[in-house]
């Protein structure tokens, strides 16, 4: 085996952490008997030779050690081989049916695109052997060639023709799904080709098969041909389903249990689902529905509700990637994943508190299981960590984040221990007025902070947030110390002390005590800044202007965008800024043109001077003499609306603005209305993914409602 491997000069080539000598070990680890040593060595190649999917010289020169591999058939776990063959090529092995996208090699840059494409190359040269393991006495390569073989077997009619045969004769159930879900893919890789893959999926769907295989062949034609999907689909998808869970087998004895290896690798396959079949069927399923949210609601309400807690646990994880994508009525699928929290301790419950964690307002129908939850478990109120400080637990992160008063006892006890979690100020600011009983004892804990500490940003800025969402006055000899006291050489200086004056001007007039210490800044770092905190506190244009147009003209300073949205609080006062302005909303940075392009709809357009008392927006619209307003209002209107369509992260602070204008921001209305009108959420990227997007976009649906209740 691996003949030639001596001869390779690996010494030369690199991987991830320097020289690769010690690659031939690994792919001898690979062949090894213990299952241990092979994790390990699978772990090394994942984590070194193709770190976070790159491709190095020692990569390529792996390849035709790791087709050896998989064609002998003594060696054990080659199925994690051929997935690992997949990887380096540049494609998404797990892409079972919503069509998650090959590597963008368009998008990679130049020095490194040749490596990619020499693997793509290269795998693709030794796809033939992926066709001869479709047949292999190995249940987990069968099920895990037919996949390689579509994306690398650049001959659609052969691999029809192969995918045909072996639906024709396999007998394992998993098999017959990895197929089906090959199928699938084909058809969408393959269009012009696909009719005879959808007549196969389309009899696969349907009795004698089973409920796996029938879930699969749904799921792919989702994606593929969706009218050819029953009118039923909800309700014959969960009674497949239900039958499923009833007939399957957690563990196969033909198929021992993967080592619990303390790597990367095994730490990932432990988080894994225990049903990851069923999950990646419904994940399936759940992708081609698309922008049908009612059917994937009626869909997940019916996981949600299964009697197996596998199922309901794979709902429950499967639940972020729909609430965090797309927009809908999920009262009712919120409150069933918080009924979730009665189950023991185990995977079901923590799947549960992470994801209703990450739900902020939409949690709220769960806040009564929350409650029940953190009443009955005081152990769960804070999260001690391995390495690192702690953190709010869970529950009561998310009772307090959905704005649930019942949070602010349980907060005021940890907030008198000895030990508080640096997240809880950032906790506190989503219950509102209801948090009032904390103030003193955040003060208390700012007052006590060690701003010489390289952990005073962490501690701090967290209580600030707090405070400034109070607007508790109180705090101003507090939030004093730490604009004063902050020592030089401390770890993220100039972003703490900024955040404090952030937090001076939330205050408002009630904080007039603080405003020589702002005037002292504005020849400082902290001047934009100041500025703005100043024009809350006292309202004079003639203080702030000057400064706001000084870094405004800057175009280097890293706060000129800042300071045009400060320019815009103040209205007709600063009309002086308004040349600046306009060039700037020339500029080559969308961001900058979209503070700019709002401050001078703002100033020139149709808003009178007010300032933010106490932290609120400006007085409101009014008072544009309309002179100099036509042209600027046109073009800046124009300005945003390019913006908006560019780059849907700018919505947030055009959405304000035109808040801010009230009925004089009615020429972008209409995009107001279409958002409001769109199922996906604007955080939402093309390629699916939609990280954890609903608070963002929940806010920006509501500053949307605003504009048009007030245009």
């Amino acid at each position: 085996m691996f003949t030639g491997i001596d001869e390779v000069d690996w010494a030369s080539m690199r991987h991830a952490y320097g020289s690769a000598e010690d690659v031939p070990a690994l792919l001898w680890g690979l062949a090894s008997a213990d299952r241990a040593e092979r994790e390990v060595a699978l772990d090394g190649m994942y984590g070194a030779v193709h770190h976070q999917g790159d491709v190095y010289d020692s990569t390529l020169a792996c390849l035709p050690f790791l087709f050896e591999l998989v064609e002998r058939e003594e060696v054990h776990d080659r199925d994690e081989v051929v997935e690992l063959l997949v990887s380096i090529g540049g494609e998404d092995g797990s892409d079972g049916g919503a069509g998650a996208p090959a590597l963008d090699l368009d998008r990679v840059a130049e020095p490194v695109r040749e490596s990619y494409l020499m693997a793509r190359t290269a795998v693709r040269a030794g796809a033939p052997a992926f066709a001869r393991l479709a047949g292999d006495l190995d249940p987990g390569v069968r099920r895990a060639a037919p996949g390689a073989l579509v994306r690398f077997l650049d001959e659609p009619a052969r691999v029809l023709d192969l995918l045909r045969q072996r639906v024709a004769v396999e007998r394992d159930d998993r098999v017959l799904v990895a197929l089906t879900e090959s199928l699938g893919l084909f058809a969408r890789r393959h269009p012009g080709q696909a009719r005879p893959a959808v007549t196969l999926l389309t009899g696969l769907s349907a009795p004698p098969y089973g409920p796996g295989q029938r879930l699969a062949a749904l799921g792919q034609l989702t994606g593929c041909a969706p009218d050819l999907l029953p009118a039923d689909l909800v309700d014959t998808v969960v009674g497949l389903l239900r039958d499923r869970s009833r007939e399957r087998v957690p563990h196969r004895a033909d198929e021992p249990e993967r080592p619990a290896t303390d790597t990367l690798v095994g730490r990932i396959r432990q988080l894994r689902p225990s049903d990851e079949e069923g999950s990646q069927l419904l994940r399936t399923l759940h992708g081609g529905l698309g922008d049908r949210v009612a059917d994937r609601i009626a869909l997940l309400e019916g996981q949600l509700t299964s009697p197996d807690p596998s199922d309901r646990c794979n709902a429950v994880w499967m639940s972020a990637g729909l609430l965090h994508g797309w927009r809908g009525d999920y009262r009712r699928p919120v409150e069933l994943i918080g009924a979730q929290l009665a189950e023991g301790k185990g995977r079901l419950r923590e799947a549960a508190m992470s994801v209703l964690s990450d739900l902020y307002d939409l949690a709220a129908p769960a806040a009564d299981h929350l409650d029940a939850l953190v009443g009955a478990h005081s152990d769960l109120w804070v999260r001690q960590w391995e390495r690192g400080a702690p953190t709010l637990g869970d529950p009561l992160k998310a009772l307090a984040r959905s704005g649930d008063p019942r949070a602010v006892p349980v907060l005021a006890f940890v907030l008198s221990g000895p030990v508080v979690p640096d997240d809880l100020g950032n906790v506190v600011v989503h219950l509102g007025r209801a948090a009032v009983p904390l103030a003193p004892a955040l003060r208390h804990r700012l007052a006590t902070t060690a701003l010489h500490s390289p952990e005073a940003y962490a501690r701090a800025t967290p209580l600030l947030s707090a405070l400034a969402a109070l607007r508790d006055a109180r705090a101003v000899p507090e939030v004093l110390r730490v604009v004063l006291g902050v020592p030089e050489g401390v770890r993220s200086r100039e972003v703490l002390v900024a955040s404090a004056v952030r937090t001076l001007g939330a205050f408002g007039p009630a904080a007039q005590d603080a405003a020589p210490v702002l005037r002292s800044l504005l020849d400082s770092e902290w001047a934009v800044t100041a500025a703005d905190a100043l024009w809350s506190l006292q309202g004079d244009p003639d203080a702030v202007r000057p400064v706001l147009m000084r870094e405004l003209a800057n175009e280097q300073s890293r706060t000129r965008l800042a300071a045009a949205d400060s320019l815009a609080r103040l209205g007709q006062a600063a009309r002086p800024a308004l040349p600046e302005l306009r060039r700037m909303a020339r500029s080559a940075q969308p961001w900058e043109r979209v503070a700019a392009a709002c401050a001078v709809w703002r100033i020139g357009g149709g808003e009178a001077p007010g300032r933010i008392g106490g932290g609120g927006e400006t007085s409101g619209p009014g008072g544009g003499d309309g002179s100099a307003g036509g042209g600027d209002a046109a073009t800046a209107a124009a300005v945003l609306r390019a913006a908006w369509a560019e780059d849907p992260l700018t919505r947030r602070p055009i959405a304000d603005c035109l808040a801010a204008l009230g009925p004089a921001g009615a020429p972008l209305h209409d995009l107001v209305r279409a958002e409001l009108a769109s199922p996906r959420r604007h955080t939402a990227s093309p390629g699916g993914w939609a990280g954890h997007g609903a608070f963002a976009d929940e806010r920006l649906l509501r500053v949307c409602r605003e504009v048009l209740e007030g245009g």
